[in-house]
């Protein structure tokens, strides 16, 4: 992002400045403990960070999807990669739903509670016999009188364990009572301390210190008019916050990118071998050099793609194309890392191991690679539907 603005450039130096307070030992020990990370996520509700993108009228700054670019590249560069980035990612682009389709009466109650932090964001779509096809969730909100009776699960649910408050999709009709299969879905503003849900953490490979989570939802009930949008359209409700999540991604990809290559840099300019730095070798050189060219080209498509979410511009190519490209990158330049550092690598203290595989999950979720290569495929170049 070519930070030239007054809002960015402050931004970026208010965010790198306490992210700087955060030490790679403080990640790795929140990592391996599977620690959340409070304090860091205290800081930045202090700085009135988690309203970026939420109008003025309601708390927030009244910025937009650049700015929170901006802010988690520079919080994963940082050091804290996805593990600091994930704290505060949900409140910059779920508040978006929210901002666009609630009512006037639940965007006055909710909004200025998330700036405050008093309201901690998780978003809850997926589901484990649906994946990325969501409209095949099962997971069923029955209306009755004026509240919904909710039953189901949800999976790969981030910061269930810690958040307050969940945006939850949810079938009010039966998928096969519906004309088109993305009809009957709601969104439903849901308060995980009501009665009747069940969180379960998922043991995984990365971003230790957030939870991934299994929930179940048993008779869980919640009042009618804490639906955000119209009842029947939350899919289509969701698809304006896709886009931006997967521009966000990318830019916490390429903090990552930006982070392991630094630490490359800086080994294989101070590793003797053979009575000289091994960064004088092309073969050390070549792959660095290539990293930060992957690393400039998908910041480049993040910064255009941010740039048509703001201003309301279709940029489904543009987001999913950033995506790809800087969750390539991002694992390349990540991996090389580890490559250039050697068996020092693969040791925790140095802490690209721990880079790697948070890079690594850019390349699956929320949407896996393959998925984004139908979407060019189908929409982009108009080839026929391959699933």
């Amino acid at each position: 992002m070519q930070d030239t603005t007054q809002e960015r450039l402050l931004i970026a130096d208010t965010v790198r400045k306490i992210a700087s307070q955060f030490t790679d030992q403080y990640w790795m020990e929140h990592d391996e403990e599977k620690r959340y990370p409070k304090d860091f996520f205290d800081a930045f509700v202090e700085a009135g960070l988690l309203g970026i993108t939420i109008p003025e009228e309601y708390g927030g700054m009244g910025l937009g999807i650049s700015e929170a670019g901006i802010a988690l590249r520079e919080i994963a560069q940082s050091g804290a990669a996805m593990n600091g980035c994930s704290t505060v990612h949900f409140p910059l682009f779920v508040s978006g739903v929210i901002v666009k389709y609630a009512t006037e009466q639940l965007k006055r109650e909710v909004l200025p509670k998330i700036v405050s932090g008093e309201i901690d964001l998780c978003f809850a779509v997926t589901e484990a016999d649906a994946g990325t096809n969501t409209t095949r969730i099962k997971t069923f909100a029955k209306r009755e009188g004026d509240k919904f009776i909710i039953n189901g699960r949800k999976l790969w649910i981030s910061k269930a364990q810690v958040a307050n408050t969940m945006v939850l999709l949810a079938r009010t009709k039966r998928y096969e009572d519906v004309a088109k299969p993305t009809d009957g879905m709601t969104l439903i503003l849901l308060d995980l301390n009501s009665p009747g849900i069940t969180i379960t953490p998922i043991n995984k490979m990365g971003r230790n210190a957030v939870d991934s989570n299994e929930v179940f939802f048993d008779d869980v009930m919640v009042a009618a008019d804490r639906i955000i949008g119209e009842e029947g359209q939350g899919f289509r409700h969701i698809l304006d916050s896709l886009n931006p999540e997967r521009v966000l991604l990318s830019y916490e990809a390429i903090g990552i990118g930006r982070v392991a290559l630094q630490k490359a840099i800086k080994y294989a300019n101070e590793r003797i071998v053979f009575d000289r730095p091994i960064g004088k070798n092309q073969g050390i050189q070549f792959p660095l050099a290539e990293a930060h060219m992957r690393l400039n080209a998908a910041e480049l498509m993040a910064d255009k793609a941010a740039s048509l979410c703001d201003q309301g511009i279709k940029c489904g190519e543009e987001a999913n194309t950033a995506k790809y490209l800087a969750g390539e990158a991002a694992f390349f330049a990540a991996d090389r890392a580890v490559q250039t550092l050697g068996g020092m690598g693969y040791a925790k203290e140095y802490h690209v191991e721990r880079y790697f595989r948070e890079a690594r999950l850019f390349r699956l979720a929320p949407i896996s690679e393959e998925m984004i290569l139908n979407y060019i495929s189908e929409h982009v170049l108009k080839l026929p539907r391959s699933y």
